[in-house]
């Protein structure tokens, strides 16, 4: 049995909800569909369709399936967190520089988008400012290099 969480906000749950319904009530049945057509052609060892359709539809089980296990696993990140010290679910502003903010949002790696200021807390940020307080400074060894970072802000 898998004991490995999914850290998750409650739009993080729904988005991998939606995604798990688009394959498994759209894409599925479609792929069932270009399956039989591609059977209907003939001899399978040579036919494109068929085996084009039968790698599509590994790549779309599999999904589905790590989409069932990260929502059977899901621990939901909740927005009551800690305003003392950084845990999953916090908002943190920190700073590499003074006066050079940056705000980001600690979630679950499933849900971790740098670009829109969410990491994951098993990044290399997210594993060095957790449980950390509102002006402690840490040292962040990234693949650039060593960085230092203050801890700003917990919102």
């Amino acid at each position: 049995m898998n004991t490995h969480k999914t850290y998750l906000t409650d739009v993080g749950i729904q988005k991998l909800t939606d995604e798990l319904t688009e394959l498994t009530e759209k894409q599925r049945p479609e792929l069932a569909k270009r399956l039989r057509e591609a059977i209907k052609m003939g001899d399978l060892s040579e036919n494109a369709d068929y085996i084009a359709a039968k790698e599509d539809q590994a790549f779309i089980e599999g999904r589905i399936l790590e989409l069932q296990e990260m929502l059977r696993s899901s621990v939901l990140i909740s927005d009551q967190t800690s305003k003392q010290e950084v845990a999953i679910g916090s908002t943190v502003i920190i700073s590499e520089e003074p006066g050079i903010d940056e705000q980001y949002i600690l979630v679950g790696p499933a849900e971790a988008d740098p670009t829109a200021g969410m990491i994951s807390h098993e990044s290399p940020i997210g594993q060095a400012i957790i449980g950390k307080s509102v002006g402690d400074t840490v040292q962040v060894d990234t693949p650039g290099g060593t960085s230092t970072f203050k801890i700003i802000r917990l919102e």
